[in-house]
């Protein structure tokens, strides 16, 4: 039987036909078509003249290697469409500019989408993303708020009808290159091979992009299913559900990528607006998951955030990601690495060690004369000093060799007179006392337990008083740690009458 090849197909249509077209392309230079998540997104709305085209691989390269592995190819003749509407457009004048910022004024204004757009069909006939975004900028620094501009992007795309979904991706991006090579008051970078670069960093076991990049295939698989059983009216409240889970990922570029670009390299664009259309599509999932009433309405924006999240998908592979990787050094990525650790799994994508990271250690944080250094930061004396005493805690420490050495300052309900300072905890205790004590501290001390909470009465006042076993990163015991607690005030957050 033989394999037809479409060329008006999408890659994706044809790859889900055809698996071995995966090998072929790679085979040709698109190396991209690998990533899962690539195949998912943008491979939906690309067909292979277009990424032909984009990658300046000869159609001829490309028709030969397909009709050697057996496939009869069809669908030429629209090729020559494409290759005509995809070429450049000369760079945009002011009146222009000015044009397409009055546009975008009368969309921010409510007016009717379908009244602007027939008014540009008229005055235009193609726009590139670049005029876009010389016209959106101006727009800024002519004091229109960034959030209204954020909130006209989704509406541009249905405005700027010139070129197809692909095309309008591939522009963005060059507009993206294009701002970083302005940059000014930065060292200037080589952006040339950034897609490789990045492409290096994700095949290296256990690093933030290689976690990264698989949270985001098992996203774009989970955006699929979601999508299939949207379609067919299926239950999606566990889909849903296990969709909220991006909000772990979104948390980590937010926090460990956009503000690192904006401030160490001067890229400001990824948190100005990415970061924004993270908290949007987060929002916009807990709102559709708290909705009882899931009618036509609830489904369709239930879609457009699917959509918006497979967009997503695409600018962190190419866009995000792969700034990144030009930009941070081996050392950055590594502290990347640690700090990724504190946030929980998502989409079941456990982070793989990393060794290079793990054999080097807590990273060396640069202080000034006088201040105390520490794995998270350095302070002066009197600002730990000041810290200590304003926790709303009353803090004593005794040591592995059970000797008082630090008691924070302050009024406190439970006494703790200098003098006790040096001094066995022991003796600190009454007799009747002292054999819980020691049974606390023992178990602490081998291991049996790690904290002890005590709930008491004390003055009309309830308090907690918890013990705490203090352990170094090996789990070596270094001493005890006594927290005293006025829990007055949770009484009165729950409205306990006391």
């Amino acid at each position: 039987m033989a394999k037809i090849l479409d060329l008006n197909r999408t890659v994706f249509e044809l790859a889900e036909e055809y698996p071995e077209l995966i090998e072929v392309m790679e085979e040709l230079g698109f190396s991209e078509i690998t990533k899962k998540a690539m195949l998912h997104s943008v491979g939906k709305l690309m067909t292979v003249p277009r990424g032909a085209k984009m990658k300046q691989i000869p159609m001829e390269n490309v028709m030969r290697a397909f009709t050697e592995r057996g496939f009869e190819i069809v669908g030429m003749e629209n090729t020559e469409q494409t290759s005509s509407r995809t070429e450049p457009v000369a760079a945009p004048s002011d009146s222009r500019t000015e044009q397409l910022k009055a546009y975008l004024r009368r969309l921010g204004d409510g007016e009717a989408l379908e009244k602007v757009r027939a008014d540009f069909v008229r005055d235009f006939g193609e726009v590139d993303a670049s005029e876009i975004m010389k016209a959106e900028q101006e727009l800024l620094q002519e004091g229109t708020p960034l959030t209204e501009v954020q909130k006209l992007c989704d509406v541009h795309s249905a405005l700027f009808h010139g070129a197809t979904k692909e095309e309008q991706i591939i522009n963005a991006e060059q507009a993206v290159e294009e701002a970083l090579k302005r940059q000014e008051a930065f060292p200037k970078k080589d952006y040339s091979d950034k897609t490789e670069r990045a492409a290096a960093l994700e095949a290296l076991p256990g690093h933030p992009l290689q976690t990264l990049t698989k949270e985001n295939n098992a996203l774009s698989s989970l955006l699929e299913e979601t999508k299939q059983a949207l379609a067919q009216k299926g239950n999606v409240s566990a889909l849903l559900g296990r969709l909220r889970e991006v909000s772990i990922h979104y948390a980590k570029k937010g926090d460990l990528l956009y503000p690192h670009l904006k401030v160490k390299y001067g890229i400001s664009g990824p948190s100005d607006v990415m970061w924004t259309v993270d908290d949007e599509i987060r929002d916009e999932l807990g709102a559709l998951e708290k909705e009882s009433n899931r009618d036509e309405w609830w489904h369709t924006r239930f879609g457009n955030v699917l959509n918006r999240a497979e967009e997503m998908i695409y600018k962190e592979q190419n866009i995000l990601f792969p700034i990144c990787a030009v930009n941070f050094t081996e050392d950055e990525w590594k502290e990347i690495y640690r700090d990724a650790k504190d946030y929980a799994v998502c989409f079941g994508v456990e982070s793989r060690v990393w060794e290079a990271a793990e054999q080097a250690g807590n990273p060396v944080v640069s202080a000034s004369a006088g201040e105390i250094v520490m794995p998270g930061g350095h302070m002066t004396l009197p600002q730990l000093t000041a810290l200590l005493n304003t926790i709303p805690l009353e803090i004593s420490f005794v040591d592995a060799d059970n000797i008082n050495r630090y008691f924070n300052e302050g009024p406190k309900v439970f006494k703790r007179p200098g003098m006790a300072i040096d001094r066995e905890v022991f003796s600190c205790h009454p007799p009747k006392i002292e054999p819980m004590v020691r049974s606390i501290i023992d178990d602490f001390r081998n291991g049996r337990r790690d904290s002890v909470p005590v709930w008491m009465d004390k003055g009309g006042r309830t308090m907690l008083v918890t013990y705490m076993a203090v352990r170094d990163q090996d789990k070596n015991y270094l001493g005890t740690v006594e927290l005293v607690q006025d829990m007055e005030f949770a009484k009165a957050h729950f409205g306990v009458k006391t």
